[in-house]
């Protein structure tokens, strides 16, 4: 049986923090978006927008900074149980963009909330890689992956996390199936970035879905990625848009089982005989018998 993922990407730019008014605004867009998004997928469909969708601060780092400690709030404040009744309302997996989470150790984390069509905060990361350092936010210390019930498992990763080829590998090994990676890019890297996308999931044979910000402060490029490396969708630019998939997820089985091109297959590379490679710089090891 096939298992598939329907996937709806807001390529968006980013709003100001403000009322429930906001919210609603925020909800009639998803809702006019999904009228397009063909039926038959309930509750599967997944609605994925950028980092920090929802906080956008702008000035100098001092203003933004003065900003995000205005706006920050806990996991159980108004603005989470408020996107919880928008997916419930909706029926969807909602992954809102990251917000600026209020920790209870009192640090600013960017943290990425999932949703599940009953409206229940099902996940939570905190971005282990913050852009330093022009970022205020504390690094998260732990890895988050989810379960959507007959589909499969779905990991985290935010913006700067791509960059580091732990992070993807770590949620493969969990398990994770996908990876939704939440972009706020607004630099000329972005080209480098969609390398990246592709090469992790090269690498760990995952799907990977990469929403950025829109213009006018992000350049966009948003992209849908197989467990091969191709695209299997693209925003070509900056400008506001959409783009929608329907993920099979036995396709990740295929691709572990024959190999990426028929070839490769990294996830049975090691015997339980071979010997224990040392990670030094991790204080770790590879040890094949954890992997086979």
């Amino acid at each position: 049986m096939s298992r598939y993922l329907p996937i709806l990407l807001v390529q968006a730019p980013s709003r100001r923090p403000g009322t429930d008014a906001s919210l609603d605004g925020f909800e009639h867009e998803i809702a006019t978006h999904l009228s397009d998004f063909g039926p038959g997928f309930e509750p599967r469909r997944m609605v994925v927008y950028p980092e920090l969708h929802l906080c956008a601060a702008e000035g100098t780092p001092e203003e933004r900074t003065a900003l995000l400690e205005s706006i920050a709030e806990p996991l159980n404040g108004s603005r989470i149980r408020r996107l919880g009744a928008i997916a419930a309302r909706l029926g969807v997996w909602l992954l809102p963009g990251t917000i600026c989470e209020r920790g209870e150790d009192g640090h600013l984390y960017n943290t990425a909330p999932v949703f599940s069509p009953d409206g229940e905060l099902v996940a939570a990361y905190r971005k282990c890689f913050p852009w330093r350092p022009f970022e205020p936010y504390r690094p998260g210390k732990r890895f988050e992956v989810f379960e959507v019930p007959g589909v499969g498992r779905v990991g985290l990763a935010v913006c700067y996390d791509i960059w580091f080829p732990e992070v993807s590998r770590q949620l493969a090994w969990m398990g994770a199936e996908v990876i939704i990676n939440q972009a706020a890019t607004t630099t000329c890297d972005r080209a480098q970035e969609q390398v990246l996308v592709k090469a992790n999931a090269i690498f760990n044979q995952v799907f990977v879905v990469s929403a950025n910000v829109a213009e006018p402060t992000g350049v966009g490029q948003s992209l849908i990625v197989d467990p091969e490396g191709r695209e299997r969708a693209a925003m070509s630019g900056a400008s506001a848009g959409i783009l929608t998939d329907v993920l099979n997820l036995e396709e990740v089985e295929r691709v572990r089982t024959f190999g990426t091109a028929g070839l490769n297959r990294v996830w049975s590379q090691f015997r339980t005989d071979d010997p224990v490679l040392e990670l030094p710089m991790y204080e770790g090891r590879l040890d094949p018998r954890r992997l086979s």
